[in-house]
């Protein structure tokens, strides 16, 4: 699941000097091209974002959504560590679970035309689809389920308690892996959420 910073090597470089280079790079209409930036690693950011989405800065939440905003857009998933990435340099940060949280969605056509766009608490739109997956891991020990679609690159976002009971309500069983499972569908693609033998023991 998540992964946290490289390492407790924690360096001078601020929130804040990250922030002015994020924005120096920004681009408007669409995210910075994150996945083309080299710089060096500098070491890690005492910056924490908690499984309910919020971000920390010295162990602070940050209370400007611009800021966690424009922090949102510099991320990037290397291997196992989430990083800040500007043309200029990198920093670790750690995750708890996943760096996003979806927090609704909306239904639009019905059928097999079904979409499932969902929105994220950094304001990032996805549709489940093929290129953006819903999954649902189990606790091995509780069966509590956790939920998360790909919102771009390899980063998730955990969908929220709420929405994920929207989406019990609009699911459906079908056959997956010579198996039924109930889940549900976005794009033409159907997403398992559980075995339909569990559901109905449960």
């Amino acid at each position: 699941m998540a992964k946290a910073m490289s390492g407790q090597n924690h360096v001078n470089p601020s929130a804040e000097g990250i922030a002015q280079s994020a924005r120096a790079a920004s681009k408007k209409g669409g995210l910075p091209p994150v996945h083309l930036w080299n710089p060096p690693h500098c070491g890690d950011l005492d910056m924490r974002i908690a499984r309910d989405g919020t971000w920390f800065y010295l162990g602070t939440p940050i209370g400007r959504p611009e800021l966690v905003r424009l922090f949102s857009t510099i991320l990037r998933r290397d291997g196992d560590d989430y990083v800040l990435v500007t043309p200029v340099e990198k920093v670790g940060i750690t995750v708890d679970d996943a760096p996003f949280v979806a927090v609704d969605f909306d239904v639009s056509d019905a059928g097999e035309s079904q979409k499932l766009t969902f929105e994220t608490n950094v304001g990032d739109r996805v549709t489940a689809s093929a290129d953006a997956p819903i999954r649902v891991e189990r606790d091995s020990k509780t069966g509590e389920p956790s939920p998360y679609i790909l919102v771009r690159a390899n980063l998730e976002a955990l969908i929220d308690r709420k929405s994920f009971y929207r989406l019990v309500e609009i699911g459906t069983h079908e056959e997956h892996d010579g198996q039924n499972w109930f889940g549900v569908k976005s794009s033409g693609v159907f997403f398992p959420i559980i075995p339909s033998s569990e559901l109905t023991e449960a």
